[in-house]
Protein backbone atom coordinates (compact mmCIF):
# COMPACT_ATOMS: atom_id res chain seq x y z
CA UNK A 1 0.00 0.00 0.00
CA UNK A 2 2.83 2.41 0.82
CA UNK A 3 4.34 1.78 -2.59
CA UNK A 4 1.03 2.58 -4.28
CA UNK A 5 0.64 5.80 -2.32
CA UNK A 6 4.19 6.81 -3.16
CA UNK A 7 3.61 6.27 -6.86
CA UNK A 8 0.48 8.39 -6.66
CA UNK A 9 2.42 11.13 -4.93
CA UNK A 10 4.90 11.26 -7.79
CA UNK A 11 2.02 11.44 -10.30
CA UNK A 12 0.21 14.14 -8.35
CA UNK A 13 3.34 16.28 -8.08
CA UNK A 14 3.73 16.18 -11.84
CA UNK A 15 0.09 16.86 -12.68
CA UNK A 16 -1.68 18.93 -10.01
CA UNK A 17 0.11 22.24 -9.92
CA UNK A 18 -2.89 24.11 -11.27
CA UNK A 19 -2.76 26.07 -14.47
CA UNK A 20 -4.05 28.81 -16.67
CA UNK A 21 -6.14 28.38 -19.76
CA UNK A 22 -3.01 28.09 -21.88
CA UNK A 23 -1.32 25.36 -19.85
CA UNK A 24 -2.35 22.20 -18.06
CA UNK A 25 0.37 22.52 -15.43
CA UNK A 26 2.05 25.26 -13.46
CA UNK A 27 4.47 23.20 -11.45
CA UNK A 28 7.04 25.67 -10.28
CA UNK A 29 10.53 25.65 -11.70
CA UNK A 30 11.48 28.96 -10.14
CA UNK A 31 10.27 28.66 -6.56
CA UNK A 32 10.89 31.91 -4.72
CA UNK A 33 12.63 31.54 -1.37
CA UNK A 34 11.67 34.25 1.11
CA UNK A 35 14.47 36.78 1.32
CA UNK A 36 14.12 37.87 4.92
CA UNK A 37 14.67 36.29 8.32
CA UNK A 38 12.97 39.12 10.13
CA UNK A 39 10.38 38.10 12.71
CA UNK A 40 8.26 41.10 11.73
CA UNK A 41 6.38 41.58 8.48
CA UNK A 42 8.35 43.32 5.77
CA UNK A 43 6.46 44.50 2.66
CA UNK A 44 7.92 45.83 -0.57
CA UNK A 45 6.36 46.90 -3.87
CA UNK A 46 7.38 44.42 -6.52
CA UNK A 47 5.55 45.18 -9.78
CA UNK A 48 2.32 45.81 -11.66
CA UNK A 49 1.90 49.56 -11.59
CA UNK A 50 3.11 49.69 -8.00
CA UNK A 51 -0.09 47.96 -6.86
CA UNK A 52 1.40 44.58 -5.96
CA UNK A 53 3.41 44.12 -2.76
CA UNK A 54 5.26 41.14 -1.38
CA UNK A 55 5.15 40.71 2.40
CA UNK A 56 7.58 38.40 4.22
CA UNK A 57 7.08 37.09 7.73
CA UNK A 58 8.03 34.28 10.08
CA UNK A 59 5.18 31.97 11.07
CA UNK A 60 5.80 29.02 13.37
CA UNK A 61 9.55 29.41 12.70
CA UNK A 62 8.99 29.06 8.95
CA UNK A 63 9.73 31.76 6.37
CA UNK A 64 6.41 32.58 4.73
CA UNK A 65 5.20 35.29 2.39
CA UNK A 66 2.23 36.56 0.46
CA UNK A 67 1.44 39.09 -2.26
CA UNK A 68 -1.21 41.74 -1.79
CA UNK A 69 -2.95 43.64 -4.58
CA UNK A 70 -4.72 46.90 -3.71
CA UNK A 71 -6.55 49.21 -6.11
CA UNK A 72 -4.89 52.60 -6.36
CA UNK A 73 -8.27 54.23 -5.82
CA UNK A 74 -9.17 52.18 -2.72
CA UNK A 75 -12.14 53.87 -1.06
CA UNK A 76 -12.07 53.57 2.74
CA UNK A 77 -15.58 55.03 2.93
CA UNK A 78 -17.00 51.92 1.26
CA UNK A 79 -16.94 48.25 2.17
CA UNK A 80 -13.51 46.78 1.38
CA UNK A 81 -13.84 43.02 0.86
CA UNK A 82 -10.83 40.67 0.92
CA UNK A 83 -10.34 37.70 -1.40
CA UNK A 84 -7.70 35.01 -0.89
CA UNK A 85 -6.44 33.47 -4.14
CA UNK A 86 -4.68 30.18 -3.42
CA UNK A 87 -2.42 28.51 -5.99
CA UNK A 88 -2.24 24.82 -6.88
CA UNK A 89 0.07 22.07 -5.63
CA UNK A 90 3.66 22.67 -6.65
CA UNK A 91 2.81 26.12 -7.97
CA UNK A 92 3.46 29.70 -6.87
CA UNK A 93 1.53 32.76 -5.82
CA UNK A 94 3.09 34.67 -8.72
CA UNK A 95 1.84 32.18 -11.29
CA UNK A 96 -1.65 32.20 -9.78
CA UNK A 97 -1.60 35.99 -9.98
CA UNK A 98 -0.63 35.83 -13.65
CA UNK A 99 -3.48 33.66 -14.93
CA UNK A 100 -6.38 34.54 -12.60
CA UNK A 101 -6.32 38.18 -13.73
CA UNK A 102 -8.25 39.43 -10.70
CA UNK A 103 -6.77 42.95 -11.05
CA UNK A 104 -9.58 44.51 -13.16
CA UNK A 105 -12.14 42.97 -10.81
CA UNK A 106 -10.24 44.39 -7.85
CA UNK A 107 -9.98 47.86 -9.38
CA UNK A 108 -13.68 47.98 -10.20
CA UNK A 109 -15.01 46.58 -6.92
CA UNK A 110 -12.83 48.15 -4.20
CA UNK A 111 -11.45 44.67 -3.57
CA UNK A 112 -8.16 43.65 -1.96
CA UNK A 113 -6.71 40.34 -3.20
CA UNK A 114 -4.19 38.25 -1.28
CA UNK A 115 -2.00 35.66 -3.04
CA UNK A 116 -0.31 33.60 -0.30
CA UNK A 117 2.59 31.29 -1.02
CA UNK A 118 2.36 27.66 0.08
CA UNK A 119 5.31 26.02 1.83
CA UNK A 120 7.51 23.24 0.40
CA UNK A 121 6.41 19.72 1.27
CA UNK A 122 8.92 17.12 2.40
CA UNK A 123 7.36 13.94 3.78
CA UNK A 124 7.96 10.22 3.41
CA UNK A 125 5.14 10.10 0.89
CA UNK A 126 5.61 13.24 -1.21
CA UNK A 127 7.97 16.04 -2.10
CA UNK A 128 6.95 19.32 -3.65
CA UNK A 129 8.10 22.91 -4.00
CA UNK A 130 4.82 24.05 -2.42
CA UNK A 131 1.57 22.76 -0.96
CA UNK A 132 -1.42 23.60 1.23
CA UNK A 133 -1.84 21.26 4.18
CA UNK A 134 -5.43 20.14 3.74
CA UNK A 135 -5.35 16.36 4.21
CA UNK A 136 -5.52 13.76 1.47
CA UNK A 137 -2.14 13.41 -0.28
CA UNK A 138 -0.69 16.13 1.99
CA UNK A 139 -1.13 13.96 5.10
CA UNK A 140 2.22 13.93 6.89
CA UNK A 141 2.78 17.65 6.53
CA UNK A 142 3.03 19.55 9.81
CA UNK A 143 2.71 23.02 8.26
CA UNK A 144 0.01 25.10 9.96
CA UNK A 145 -1.57 26.72 6.93
CA UNK A 146 -4.81 27.57 8.73
CA UNK A 147 -2.78 29.49 11.30
CA UNK A 148 -0.78 31.14 8.52
CA UNK A 149 -3.89 32.38 6.72
CA UNK A 150 -5.35 33.54 10.04
CA UNK A 151 -2.15 35.47 10.74
CA UNK A 152 -2.22 37.08 7.29
CA UNK A 153 -5.78 38.22 7.93
CA UNK A 154 -4.71 39.86 11.19
CA UNK A 155 -1.74 41.56 9.53
CA UNK A 156 -3.87 42.94 6.69
CA UNK A 157 -6.52 44.18 9.13
CA UNK A 158 -3.86 46.29 10.83
CA UNK A 159 -3.05 48.01 7.52
CA UNK A 160 -6.36 48.25 5.70
CA UNK A 161 -9.93 48.83 6.92
CA UNK A 162 -11.12 45.49 5.55
CA UNK A 163 -14.79 44.62 5.96
CA UNK A 164 -14.32 41.69 8.35
CA UNK A 165 -17.71 40.26 7.38
CA UNK A 166 -16.58 39.92 3.75
CA UNK A 167 -13.45 37.76 3.70
CA UNK A 168 -13.53 35.11 0.98
CA UNK A 169 -11.27 32.30 -0.21
CA UNK A 170 -10.82 30.99 -3.73
CA UNK A 171 -8.34 28.52 -5.11
CA UNK A 172 -7.14 26.31 -7.93
CA UNK A 173 -6.73 22.55 -7.34
CA UNK A 174 -4.91 22.19 -3.97
CA UNK A 175 -5.90 25.83 -3.39
CA UNK A 176 -9.53 24.75 -3.79
CA UNK A 177 -8.99 21.98 -1.26
CA UNK A 178 -7.51 24.55 1.10
CA UNK A 179 -10.42 26.94 0.58
CA UNK A 180 -12.82 24.21 1.73
CA UNK A 181 -10.45 23.49 4.62
CA UNK A 182 -10.66 27.15 5.67
CA UNK A 183 -14.46 27.04 5.43
CA UNK A 184 -14.35 24.19 7.94
CA UNK A 185 -11.47 25.28 10.20
CA UNK A 186 -11.62 29.10 10.03
CA UNK A 187 -15.30 29.64 9.37
CA UNK A 188 -15.64 32.43 11.91
CA UNK A 189 -13.65 34.60 9.48
CA UNK A 190 -14.41 33.10 6.05
CA UNK A 191 -17.73 34.23 4.54
CA UNK A 192 -17.80 32.19 1.31
CA UNK A 193 -15.49 29.97 -0.72
CA UNK A 194 -14.97 29.05 -4.35
CA UNK A 195 -13.05 26.03 -5.61
CA UNK A 196 -11.83 25.63 -9.20
CA UNK A 197 -10.78 22.02 -9.97
CA UNK A 198 -10.44 21.33 -6.25
CA UNK A 199 -12.40 19.15 -3.85
CA UNK A 200 -12.37 18.17 -0.17
CA UNK A 201 -10.07 15.62 1.39
CA UNK A 202 -11.64 12.89 3.55
CA UNK A 203 -9.94 14.45 6.58
CA UNK A 204 -11.40 17.89 5.87
CA UNK A 205 -14.88 16.45 5.34
CA UNK A 206 -14.88 14.26 8.44
CA UNK A 207 -13.66 17.09 10.69
CA UNK A 208 -15.70 19.90 9.14
CA UNK A 209 -17.57 22.00 11.70
CA UNK A 210 -18.51 25.35 10.15
CA UNK A 211 -19.95 27.96 12.49
CA UNK A 212 -22.37 29.45 9.95
CA UNK A 213 -24.17 28.62 6.69
CA UNK A 214 -21.51 28.93 4.00
CA UNK A 215 -22.00 29.85 0.32
CA UNK A 216 -20.14 27.41 -1.91
CA UNK A 217 -19.10 27.62 -5.57
CA UNK A 218 -17.48 24.68 -7.33
CA UNK A 219 -16.21 24.94 -10.93
CA UNK A 220 -15.15 21.62 -12.39
CA UNK A 221 -14.50 19.80 -15.65
CA UNK A 222 -15.52 16.29 -16.65
CA UNK A 223 -12.13 15.92 -18.39
CA UNK A 224 -10.22 16.59 -15.16
CA UNK A 225 -8.22 13.43 -14.47
CA UNK A 226 -6.07 14.96 -11.73
CA UNK A 227 -9.00 15.74 -9.45
CA UNK A 228 -11.67 13.51 -11.01
CA UNK A 229 -15.33 14.45 -10.75
CA UNK A 230 -16.01 10.97 -9.33
CA UNK A 231 -13.27 11.32 -6.71
CA UNK A 232 -10.52 9.01 -5.48
CA UNK A 233 -9.76 7.36 -2.15
CA UNK A 234 -7.82 10.45 -1.03
CA UNK A 235 -10.27 13.05 -2.35
CA UNK A 236 -14.05 13.26 -2.19
CA UNK A 237 -16.18 13.18 -5.31
CA UNK A 238 -17.69 16.48 -6.41
CA UNK A 239 -21.26 15.19 -5.85
CA UNK A 240 -20.27 14.25 -2.29
CA UNK A 241 -18.90 17.75 -1.68
CA UNK A 242 -21.99 19.45 -3.11
CA UNK A 243 -24.30 17.14 -1.14
CA UNK A 244 -22.46 17.91 2.09
CA UNK A 245 -22.72 21.68 1.74
CA UNK A 246 -26.28 21.74 0.41
CA UNK A 247 -27.38 19.58 3.35
CA UNK A 248 -25.36 21.55 5.90
CA UNK A 249 -26.89 24.79 4.59
CA UNK A 250 -30.39 23.23 4.59
CA UNK A 251 -30.92 24.02 0.90
CA UNK A 252 -33.60 22.63 -1.37
CA UNK A 253 -32.79 19.02 -2.16
CA UNK A 254 -33.27 19.56 -5.90
CA UNK A 255 -31.19 22.26 -7.60
CA UNK A 256 -32.30 24.75 -10.19
CA UNK A 257 -30.70 23.66 -13.45
CA UNK A 258 -29.35 25.69 -16.34
CA UNK A 259 -27.74 24.20 -19.45
CA UNK A 260 -25.53 26.36 -21.69
CA UNK A 261 -24.93 24.64 -25.04
CA UNK A 262 -22.06 25.51 -27.32
CA UNK A 263 -22.25 22.85 -29.99
CA UNK A 264 -19.92 24.72 -32.34
CA UNK A 265 -17.15 24.51 -29.75
CA UNK A 266 -18.17 21.01 -28.72
CA UNK A 267 -19.07 21.50 -25.07
CA UNK A 268 -21.93 21.99 -22.66
CA UNK A 269 -21.87 23.87 -19.34
CA UNK A 270 -24.27 22.47 -16.74
CA UNK A 271 -25.11 24.73 -13.81
CA UNK A 272 -26.81 23.35 -10.69
CA UNK A 273 -27.74 25.88 -8.03
CA UNK A 274 -29.16 24.84 -4.65
CA UNK A 275 -31.34 27.62 -3.26
CA UNK A 276 -33.59 28.49 -0.32
CA UNK A 277 -30.75 27.70 2.07
CA UNK A 278 -30.39 29.07 5.60
CA UNK A 279 -29.51 32.79 5.59
CA UNK A 280 -30.29 32.80 1.86
CA UNK A 281 -26.87 31.37 0.92
CA UNK A 282 -26.52 29.24 -2.22
CA UNK A 283 -24.48 26.22 -3.26
CA UNK A 284 -23.55 26.30 -6.93
CA UNK A 285 -21.87 23.78 -9.22
CA UNK A 286 -20.62 24.77 -12.69
CA UNK A 287 -19.74 21.58 -14.55
CA UNK A 288 -18.01 21.86 -17.96
CA UNK A 289 -18.08 18.83 -20.24
CA UNK A 290 -14.76 19.48 -22.02
CA UNK A 291 -12.75 21.25 -19.29
CA UNK A 292 -9.70 19.55 -17.83
CA UNK A 293 -7.50 20.51 -14.88
CA UNK A 294 -7.22 24.19 -15.66
CA UNK A 295 -8.43 27.70 -14.78
CA UNK A 296 -10.97 28.44 -17.52
CA UNK A 297 -11.23 31.69 -19.44
CA UNK A 298 -13.87 32.94 -21.85
CA UNK A 299 -11.51 32.64 -24.82
CA UNK A 300 -10.59 29.03 -24.09
CA UNK A 301 -13.68 27.46 -22.54
CA UNK A 302 -16.44 30.05 -22.74
CA UNK A 303 -16.39 30.86 -19.05
CA UNK A 304 -14.24 33.07 -16.83
CA UNK A 305 -13.52 31.37 -13.51
CA UNK A 306 -12.35 34.67 -12.00
CA UNK A 307 -15.55 36.50 -12.93
CA UNK A 308 -17.70 33.59 -11.73
CA UNK A 309 -15.83 33.49 -8.42
CA UNK A 310 -16.27 37.18 -7.72
CA UNK A 311 -19.88 37.37 -8.95
CA UNK A 312 -20.75 34.54 -6.59
CA UNK A 313 -18.88 35.29 -3.36
CA UNK A 314 -19.50 39.03 -3.48
CA UNK A 315 -23.20 38.44 -2.82
CA UNK A 316 -22.51 37.29 0.74
CA UNK A 317 -21.08 38.22 4.11
CA UNK A 318 -20.82 36.24 7.34
CA UNK A 319 -24.55 36.66 7.92
CA UNK A 320 -25.51 35.30 4.50
CA UNK A 321 -26.95 37.12 1.49
CA UNK A 322 -26.22 40.84 1.48
CA UNK A 323 -29.45 42.81 1.13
Amino acid sequence: MKRIIFLFSIFFISSCGGGGSSSGSDNDSNFIIPATNSISENCETVSWNNKLERCDLIHNELERYYYIYKPSNLNINKSIPLLFALHGYGSTAQRHFSYTNYEPISDTNNLVVIYPQGYPMRTTLASSSSHWNSGGWTVGSDVDDVGFIDTVIDLVLKKIMIDETRIYSSGMSNGGFMSYHLACKLSSKISAVASVTGSMSPETLSECKPSHPTPILQIHGLQDYTVPYSGLSYMESIPTVIDYWSEFNSCDSNPEKLILDNFDAGYVINIDEYKNCTNDVNVKLILHTSMGHTWPSVSSLGISASAEVWNFVSQYNLDGKIN
